[in-house]
């Protein structure tokens, strides 16, 4: 199991890096079409909010145990943003094991959803959130969409992160604007601005909730592969205890025997004289 932690690692992470580069060019692209356009994406001035909206909030745990606390650290963190927000919740977990620790804490859960087993599983549940959350978000039933999940840190350590994912607002423009194009030919946007645009967005969307979902596995892996090397060390501490204990009792007996020997000869030989 430990060989297929560190594989799995290895390859989340590999899969991690790879979007890291088309991540960046998206947001290229969106800080070209903002220069050139204005705003059609949902974005809005500062992040205020009232009573009666509802924030979407997606969190990524696991189904499988043998992970230490992977999914105590982000649900507690997770709960603890949630609740800092004003008005109603809904959430969407993804692990069924995240999932109970968010219904322990009283959230509203959404249908459950299943944690990948690779790489290539990763789009399919991508698209069927983005299906459930932007048919929410269409409808005014969701006013903010949330992301919380653990990210791999130094080591085999990890850490809980969140991320607004929507609406997108005037900052989030203000810094794509400001990215500078990486050559001195500047791009040009082809076709209806609005529409390549809107494009863009979506594709944004997607890349985070790809990366937060890649992230996760990898530190969910992390944490498993550290769980199991743990216990491998609890179980050579308590062999060498049981082994040390073993050998203080044999050589008790044998003392004793030696004991029982001596005395009965010396008993023996005094009897004679």
């Amino acid at each position: 199991m430990k060989v297929l932690a560190s594989s799995s690692i290895e390859q989340y992470r590999e899969s991690v890096r790879a979007l890291a580069d088309y991540y960046w060019t998206v947001e290229l692209g969106l800080g070209a079409c903002f220069r050139k356009t204005e705003p059609a994406a949902p974005t809005r001035q500062g992040t205020g909010r009232t009573d009666r909206d509802v924030t979407g909030a997606v969190v990524f745990g696991s189904d499988q145990g043998l992970v230490g606390q992977f999914n105590d650290v982000v649900a507690d963190y997770a709960i603890q943003a949630i609740r800092a927000l004003p008005g109603r919740a809904l959430v969407w977990a993804v692990g069924s094991r995240v999932r109970a620790r968010l219904s322990e804490a009283g959230l509203p859960l959404m249908d459950p959803l299943t944690v990948p087993n690779g790489v290539a599983a990763i789009t399919p549940l991508v698209q069927q959130i983005l299906v459930q959350t932007e048919t929410r978000h269409s409808k005014g039933e969701v006013t903010e969409l949330h992301l919380f999940h653990n990210r791999p840190a130094a080591g085999s350590a990890y850490e809980p992160v969140g991320q607004r994912l929507l609406p997108l607002d005037e900052e989030w423009r203000r810094k794509l604007v400001g990215m500078r194009w990486p050559t001195g030919r500047l791009p040009e946007v082809l076709g209806h601005g609005s529409a390549t645009l809107l494009a863009l967005v979506r594709e944004y969307i997607f890349i985070s909730l790809f990366r937060a979902c890649a992230e996760s596995l990898a530190s969910e892996n992390a944490s498993r592969l550290a769980a199991m090397q743990r216990a491998d060390k609890n179980i050579d501490e308590l062999l060498e205890h049981l082994q040390s204990a073993f050998h203080r009792l044999r050589q008790s007996g044998i003392d004793e025997e030696l004991f029982d020997v001596i005395s009965g000869f010396e008993a023996l030989t005094g009897s004679g004289a």
